[in-house]
């Protein structure tokens, strides 16, 4: 906790779980968290070398292959709804955060509290939609690659499950522990 984050609410159990976590949660929570970086950094690299590819067959005399393309494609993807979770536990998701200047504690609570709830529900809805495309998108196949689409939507799935969770869990923490307020208005801009 920072100096400008409000002292904990709520039942002593449950600040106890956010403040000083027990050693398994964090231990499990820094797994997970590898996990999807891993997945992440991978699709990442194979987008870079898939690219890199796909640039040096256009002055090749051979044939490009067309599935490198398209698993470039899939990997973006995969980044993209993959690491979807980290980014909402580190806060460092796409996020208009000029509410953390109002000095109301109450009000900052709410908002994020709600901004969390939303995040949450729209894990949900997205990984209830991957789950059908999973069961429903068996049979087909990618054009080039002739990859199961359904793995395509179940590799997305992980992230939708990530962030569901991670933003009920970020909610739940905004709740109890409160918050923090960002002190940019206590900074002077330096003179020219």
């Amino acid at each position: 906790m920072t100096d400008v984050t409000p002292p904990p609410r709520g039942p002593a159990w449950l600040q106890k779980l956010f403040t000083q976590p027990p050693l398994w949660l964090s231990r499990t929570t820094r797994t997970l968290t590898a996990i999807e970086l891993a997945i992440g950094i991978a699709a990442l690299l194979l987008i870079f070398f898939l690219v890199l590819a796909q640039a040096f067959q256009r002055y090749l005399p051979v044939d490009g292959w067309p599935w490198t393309g398209e698993l470039a494609r899939f990997c973006l993807v995969w980044l993209t709804f993959v690491v979807a979770g980290v980014l909402v536990t580190t806060d460092s998701h796409i996020a208009i955060e000029m509410i953390d200047t109002v000095d109301n504690e109450v009000v900052r609570r709410l908002v994020r509290v709600i901004s969390c709830v939303v995040v949450a529900a729209t894990g949900v809805i997205l990984t209830a939609a991957a789950w059908s495309l999973v069961q429903e998108q068996g049979m087909l196949k990618s054009p080039a690659m002739r990859m199961p689409m359904s793995w395509f939507y179940a590799i997305s799935m992980i992230g939708f499950v990530s962030t569901a969770l991670r933003a009920t869990i970020a909610a739940v923490q905004y709740a109890v522990v409160g918050a923090p307020r960002d002190n940019w208005a206590d900074v002077e801009a330096p003179v020219a």
